[in-house]
């Protein structure tokens, strides 16, 4: 497991100025930033980004944390831990990792919210009464479409990285109007969730406040935002395949199904 101990820590270091560069090429003129030794890992993104608000600093410091694991089985964590099962180098394990964020379902969620959101304020104004909000969700919702940021796979409860960023958006940003809109969808939204008695889930999630911090500080490229998603998993990552090395887990082999039990199983449903 040595090996791909090193390994890690090289693709965790280098991961960070690798997604900085992509974003100062495209969206700055290419002028690049170096790193700045003082500065902890977060806070050294925000900078090579080109960000020098300590408050963004402290920004990046709760994205890295709260987006860098959340149990093995949603998509990014899994592909990575299903390709590095096959004894695949880090490196090519963790390509497989953020290529499953490239999906609406999953990394790109946050931008997706964020975008919805500013829809809702280019509609209703900055001062979005409670009905005009109401009246904009079902639409969502009888367009057969679903409200970003609400739900979860696994949690039955409000994210608790939902209610992190919300204390910090509380001190440092009370005023910001997608702030005050997304305070105002926790309390529109899961009454009209739990009235439709299809979701198991009605409450908020990671992906509905993260897009307004980032956006809040100036860094409004939101098709960026997937981009720092991968640099926070690529914590997680490493430290499940360390794990995986280190206690020599078996190749990961999911079960399959035969036609027959395909056809039992629709004629099951069906009656």
């Amino acid at each position: 497991w040595e090996p791909t101990y090193e390994d890690c820590l090289n693709l965790i270091a280098r991961v960070p100025a690798v997604a900085a560069y992509v974003y100062r090429r495209i969206y700055k003129n290419g002028q690049v930033i170096p790193l700045h030794d003082s500065l902890d890992y977060g806070g050294n993104l925000a900078h090579m980004l080109g960000f020098e608000d300590p408050q963004m600093l402290e920004v990046m410091r709760l994205y890295v944390i709260i987006h860098s694991d959340h149990e093995g089985g949603n998509v990014s964590g899994h592909a990575g831990h299903l390709v590095a099962s096959a004894l695949s180098d880090p490196y090519l394990s963790f390509t497989a990792s953020v290529n499953g964020l490239a999906g609406p379902r999953h990394g790109l969620a946050n931008q997706d919210a964020l975008l919805w959101m500013k829809k809702i304020i280019e509609e209703c104004g900055e001062n979005v009464t409670t009905e005009q909000l109401k009246d904009y969700v079902w639409k969502t919702l009888n367009s057969g479409q679903v409200v970003p940021g609400y739900g979860h796979g696994v949690l039955r409860k409000v994210d608790p990285r939902y209610t992190c960023q919300r204390e910090f958006a509380l001190k440092h940003l009370p005023n910001d109007p997608l702030f005050q809109l997304v305070s105002k969808m926790h309390e529109v939204v899961p009454p009209i969730l739990q009235q439709l008695g299809k979701v198991k889930n009605p409450w908020p999630n990671v992906d509905v406040h993260s897009g307004i911090l980032l956006n809040h500080y100036g860094l409004t490229e939101t098709r960026y935002h997937t981009v720092l998603f991968g640099v926070s998993r690529s914590l997680g990552f490493s430290s499940q395949v360390i794990w995986d090395r280190a206690l020599g887990l078996p190749l990961e082999r999911p079960k399959s199904v035969t036609m027959e039990w395909l056809e039992n199983y629709c004629k099951q449903a069906a009656a």
